[in-house]
C-alpha cells in the first residue's frame, strides 16, 4: 500500500484487531488444505515433486546398487593387490641377499655371509653362556689337483667337500667359503672336544669316498678351536689356521685342535 492510500492509525489498529480471527482461521484451513498424507515423501529443496520408487511401484534400478558396492569393492582389490606386491618385492629382496651372501659355486655362504653368521652366532653364544666351535678346512695338494687335471674338476672336488659336509652336519651348523679351497664351519653350543671329534669322523668319512664319476679321492687338513671370551674373529680364525698349517706338516688328512 502506498504511503497516501495508508489508513490513519486507529484504522490500522482497528483492522488489526477486528480481522485478526478470520486471517488465523484461514490460515489454519491453508495448513489443512496442504497438509501431507503420514508417509509421503518430501520433495527435496529446489528439486520439485518426488515420488517414492517403492510408492510408484518402479523398481530401484541395479545399476545404482552397483554403483554404491563398487567402492569398498575397488578398495579391496587395491589393497590385497598392494599387498602382494609387498610380498613380491620383499621375496625378491631376500633373493639378492642370499645372493650377495652366497658363493655362487658351492651354495655355502661366501666370506660376507661368514661375518654375518659369526656375529649373530657369537651374540647368542655370549647371551647363553655357551661354547661357539670353529673348524677351519683346507683341502690337501688342490693347486696340484687344478694343474694336473684341470679346474673343472678342482670344482667338483669343492662341490664335494660341501655335500659332503652338509649331509654330515648339524641343522644349526653353519658352513662357509672363506676362499679358494677354504672353507668355515660354525659349531655353535659346541665344546673343543666334541668339535674336534665331529670334524674328525666326518674327515674319515671324506677320505674313504672318491669323487662321483671320477677315480680320485681328495682329503682335507683341519684346525679346530673354540672362541675365547673377548676374542675377535680376526684372532679365531688366525688360530685356527695355525692349527690347520699344524695339521698339514703332521702329514694331511687330519685334524688338529689349537
Amino acid at each position: 500500500m502506498a504511503a497516501s492510500q495508508r489508513p490513519p492509525d486507529g484504522a490500522r489498529k482497528m483492522f488489526k484487531h477486528d480481522q485478526s480471527p478470520l486471517l488465523q482461521s484461514s490460515r489454519h484451513l491453508s495448513r489443512r488444505l496442504h497438509r501431507r498424507p503420514a508417509g509421503a515423501a518430501k520433495p527435496a529443496s529446489g528439486q520439485g515433486h518426488v515420488v517414492s520408487p517403492k510408492a510408484s511401484g518402479r523398481p530401484q534400478h541395479s545399476h545404482l546398487r552397483r554403483a554404491e558396492n563398487a567402492g569398498p569393492s575397488a578398495a579391496i582389490l587395491e589393497l590385497l593387490a598392494a599387498e602382494a606386491r609387498i610380498g613380491e618385492l620383499e621375496s625378491a629382496l631376500a633373493e639378492a641377499r642370499m645372493a650377495a651372501f652366497t658363493d655362487t659355486l658351492t651354495g655355502a655362504l661366501n666370506r660376507r655371509g661368514f661375518a654375518d653368521a659369526y656375529q649373530r652366532e657369537l651374540a647368542r653364544s655370549r647371551r647363553n653362556g655357551s661354547q661357539l666351535a670353529i673348524a677351519l678346512i683346507d683341502l690337501d695338494d688342490f693347486k696340484r689337483l687344478n694343474d694336473s687335471l684341470g679346474h673343472q674338476v678342482g670344482d667338483e672336488a669343492l662341490v664335494h667337500l660341501v655335500k659332503g659336509l652338509r649331509a654330515a652336519l648339524r641343522p644349526s651348523d653353519i658352513l662357509c667359503r672363506f676362499g679358494g679351497e677354504e672353507f668355515v664351519v660354525l659349531l655353535p653350543e659346541t665344546a673343543l672336544p666334541e668339535a674336534v671329534a665331529a670334524i674328525s669322523r666326518f674327515q674319515r668319512q671324506f677320505a674313504a669316498r672318491a669323487l662321483p664319476d671320477r677315480d680320485i679321492v681328495v682329503t682335507f687338513s683341519a684346525g679346530v678351536v673354540v672362541n675365547e671370551s673377548a676374542e675377535s674373529v680376526e684372532d679365531a680364525i688366525l688360530r685356527a689356521d695355525a692349527a690347520t698349517y699344524a695339521a698339514k706338516r703332521a702329514g694331511k688328512n687330519c685334524v688338529v685342535s689349537g
